[in-house]
């Protein structure tokens, strides 16, 4: 149950089934806390990931004083505490108030919104989103929003991305979609992805998984009629807010209880012509548009990032999305240093600090290195996730966040061994395991695709989980590391036509933890 008791926003429930919830979701929130074997459970809604320097040291010391002194990076940008008491709840909830990081009580766990995290730092896309971020989360906490309906109704697990026209967040299969266009305008799509077979959109949005979406066109909004709804730029949140209204009238004419707007049935499926009705009653003017092919963009690799005034942000990541509150405080600090007091974490468990001097990157890039955070991309890190697993969950049969750690260094140490012309660790290993690494590329392990690593582009994600839930697994094609037991792990390779779970085939192999690089190396060898 780490960063995502919920399911990440990439991963789609396989078949054409229409689930019936019997219940609301039980994603955990600010107000609402999850007991784990390792206490209580808090999830911050930051959306968009941004966060002003005062915020990110007021969410440090929740951690240090309140937590087990560390914070979690979500797949959706958002953060989480562990290791509360259980009755802490109303001291969380006030310090979160006082720092601005709960507006309403009652949208607490609806206020999801991931966006593109580079906008307005680099140069790129159409537009800087961070407008459309704040509106868009007033608009979610505001009673009565512009053409009606309550959106404290959402689940926890709804989610909106902003994406300023680049095609990064659009890949993530959020339920509304936002992408900029180059005149000022935006797409509206609803239901996942935006079909194509690139990156669909009138401008340079993108999917990863257009099979998967062509299975859902029959359910989906925008691909039910071939095309998403061009909106003005002014009107992209409350359009976004409305096509939000529009699934919850749907889930209830339904009686599915729904909590994605993927699993409406198909009779009740939110149309591109139900919404524009909609947006129209509003007074919101929106067109249908068609979908042409776009190349999708990469997530920011770890760095410098050079911006058009001069000024440069910092790329960081996390291992495992996961920070000290020690690290927490070195981040909060530079950026209060950086002169735009400004923190912004990214939906693949990164940060980014905007408002460098270039002379002052180096220096900066150093500390963060030395304090344990990546900052260059050929790190063995980029990419490998893994649930939180023992002890803090019960249902994991493995302490995996040990084991993953153990797999990359054995990695890095390989690596190593190779450039030096010897065999390695993983190679070892992976003969003990039967499996052959010789081809594999080790830079990094996976991930999703930084580009510009030694290991090329698109290295397939790896994902090390503790039972068959897998929550947090990446959508798309991935190396599956699961654990069979206290020590032992099977790695299959899943995905391949589109974002289920479904094995690409009944190859998997059955190792140790101590073979489980070369194992997961040798898969990475398939793509």
């Amino acid at each position: 149950m780490l960063a995502a008791m919920s399911l990440p926003p990439t991963t789609t429930p396989s078949g054409d089934e229409t689930p019936v919830r019997g219940r609301d979701d039980a994603c955990p929130g600010a107000l609402r806390l999850h007991p784990a074997d390792d206490g209580s459970l808090a999830r911050i809604r930051v959306p968009g990931g941004l966060l002003t320097a005062r915020q990110a040291l007021a969410l440090g010391r929740v951690a240090e004083e309140l937590g087990d002194g560390r914070l979690d990076i979500t797949s959706r940008g958002n953060l989480q505490v562990r290791g509360l008491d259980a009755g802490c709840g109303a001291e969380l909830a006030a310090r979160l108030r006082a720092a601005g990081l709960l507006p309403s009580d009652r949208h607490d766990r609806v206020r999801n919104i991931v966006a593109s995290p580079l906008s307005g730092l680099d140069g790129e896309g159409h537009a800087d989103v961070v407008a459309w971020v704040r509106e868009l989360d007033a608009v979610l906490c505001d009673d009565t929003p512009a053409g009606g309906g309550e959106l404290s109704g959402l689940s926890g697990r709804f989610l909106f991305a902003l994406d300023d026209g680049r095609g990064d967040v659009a890949t993530l299969g959020a339920d509304v979609t936002l992408i900029a266009t180059r005149d000022g305008g935006a797409v509206l799509w609803v239901g996942g992805p935006p079909p194509g077979p690139d990156v669909p959109s009138p401008s340079t949005a993108g999917t990863a998984h257009p099979d998967a979406a062509a299975r859902r066109g029959s359910r989906t909004a925008g691909s039910a009629a071939g095309g998403g709804l061009r909106v003005r730029g002014e009107d992209a949140p409350r359009a976004a807010a409305l096509a939000a209204v529009e699934f919850l009238a749907k889930a209830g004419e339904s009686g599915t209880r729904a909590w994605r707007v993927r699993e409406l049935p198909a009779r009740h499926a939110v149309t591109t012509e139900g919404l524009a009705a909609r947006l129209a009653d509003a007074g919101v003017e929106a067109l249908p548009v068609e979908h042409e092919p776009a190349a999708r963009a990469t997530p920011p690799a770890p760095g410098p990032v050079p911006g058009p005034n001069g000024r440069h942000a910092l790329s960081v990541a996390l291992p495992l999305g996961r920070v000290s509150a020690a690290q927490w405080r070195l981040l909060a600090g530079l950026a209060s240093r950086s002169g735009a007091a400004e923190l912004r974490m990214t939906p693949w468990r990164g940060v980014l600090l905007p408002g460098f001097a270039p002379e002052d990157t180096r220096g900066a890039l150093s500390e963060l290195s030395d304090a344990g955070l990546v900052t260059t991309p050929d790190s063995p890190w980029l990419g490998v996730g893994a649930c939180t697993g023992r002890p803090g969950c019960a249902k994991s049969l493995a302490d995996v966040r040990a084991d993953t750690a153990r797999m990359v260094a054995d990695t890095a140490r390989a690596a190593a061994d190779r450039a030096r012309g010897t065999s390695g660790t993983a190679r070892a290993a992976a003969n003990a395991a039967g499996v052959d690494a010789g081809g594999a590329k080790p830079w990094p392990v996976s991930g999703t695709p930084y580009g510009g690593g030694p290991a090329g582009p698109d290295p397939l994600p790896v994902y090390v989980s503790g039972c068959e839930r897998r929550c947090g697994h990446p959508g798309g094609h991935w190396v599956d590391a699961l654990a069979t037991g206290d020590t032992d792990y099977r790695v299959t390779v899943r995905g391949a036509g589109g974002d289920t779970s479904e094995a690409d085939s009944s190859d998997s192999v059955d190792v140790t933890a101590e073979q489980l690089a070369g194992a997961v190396a040798a898969a990475r060898g398939t793509t």
